[in-house]
């Protein structure tokens, strides 16, 4: 099998806790060709000391889903600060772009969201790194040996496959599967996990394209990136990955399950979904920016009319169910964001 360059972009925002048992995961996989990028959205915890303890060997990781090894460690750990010259003012000299034991650490001066944060790793990764493939992994994730391998085997036997993703499960149940690929609900415009909460028996266990995969591992050949551009930064957090693989269609790429690779997800650890203030805000703004794009007139109607329906009762049920009060106003801001963001 042939091993071309993949490049892993991590996003992390005051979460160092899941982005070095990611790391360690990652840095114990079976793929040989591959560098790891990650992209700290000005984290104000402590995040970036923590990291540098890890690549040190200084900060052992205890997980069930690997053992901690000692042995790949130090890390060899390079730091740029985000600015306008950030790819202009790499020494190339002393910058190493080969080695799978090295991390490259993107500091940016604010939060970026998950959209934009990805840009800027996967900016750097094609200025910098010469991939063939650009894996986004969420820092809450953490992968199985061969997970790699598997995705970039079958992208590299499908020519019309531009995106791949893995059977994803539970982290805190880990023979539930989270998502066997997605669907979405054109009509409610919800991004649906295909299997989500399902004993794996074995009943999604077939390759098969999907409308499109998880944001938490997506892989994505670089052709199709030159082709479509980056993500749209404006969803900041959300919809995104859906809205990109949409634009990939366009061109031609289509998106596959792949279920012998595998990973394993602490869901909504980032965003915090609808339970939290910010997770709340993107979904019900970012459904108006998502429908309005690319929803026919049909569908656009009947969610249009199911928002307006839901417009007193969805913040009511949400305070309630989560018991949180501030849901109420974050549900109107991010509604009236929503409508009126072109």
């Amino acid at each position: 099998m042939k091993y071309p360059r993949v490049a892993i972009i991590i996003v992390n925002f005051n979460g160092w806790k899941d982005t070095i048992e990611c790391l360690e995961s990652v840095y114990n996989i079976n793929y040989p060709n591959f560098s790891v990028v990650l992209v700290d959205n000005n984290s104000n915890d402590e995040s970036l000391s923590k990291i540098r303890e890890y690549c040190k060997g200084k900060l052992e990781i205890v997980s069930e889903f690997f053992d901690y090894n000692l042995m790949n460690k130090p890390i060899f750990l390079q730091e740029f600060d985000n600015d306008k010259n950030i790819n202009e003012n790499i020494n190339h000299q002393n910058f190493s772009n080969n080695d799978s034991d090295s991390l490259i650490l993107i500091k940016n001066k604010e939060n970026y969201g998950f959209a934009e944060g990805n840009n800027i790793g996967i900016r750097f990764s094609l200025n910098n790194l010469d991939p063939a493939y650009i894996l986004l992994l969420n820092n809450d994730t953490v992968v199985g040996k061969n997970f790699l391998d598997e995705l970039v085997k079958t992208g590299e036997n499908n020519r019309e496959i531009g995106i791949l993703g893995p059977k994803i499960y539970s982290y805190d149940n880990p023979d539930v599967i989270w998502s066997a690929g997605c669907k979405i609900s054109w009509k409610l415009s919800r991004g649906i996990q295909i299997s989500a909460n399902e004993l794996d028996q074995g009943q999604f266990n077939t390759q098969r394209k999907v409308e499109y995969v998880s944001g938490s591992a997506f892989l994505i050949k670089t052709e199709v990136i030159q082709k479509i551009g980056l993500m749209d930064r404006k969803y900041f957090l959300y919809f995104e990955e859906s809205d990109w693989t949409l634009r990939a269609n366009q061109a031609g790429y289509e998106s596959l399950y792949v279920p012998t690779a595998e990973i394993w997800h602490k869901v909504s650890q980032s965003g915090g979904g609808m339970s939290k203030p910010t997770g709340l805000y993107y979904i019900t703004r970012n459904r108006w920016i998502f429908m309005k794009k690319w929803a026919n007139r049909s569908d656009y109607a009947f969610f249009v009319t199911y928002q307006i329906i839901g417009f007193f009762i969805f913040p009511i049920v949400l305070i309630i169910y989560y018991r949180n009060q501030k849901l109420f106003l974050t549900y109107y801001r991010g509604f009236f964001d929503g409508i009126n963001q072109k």
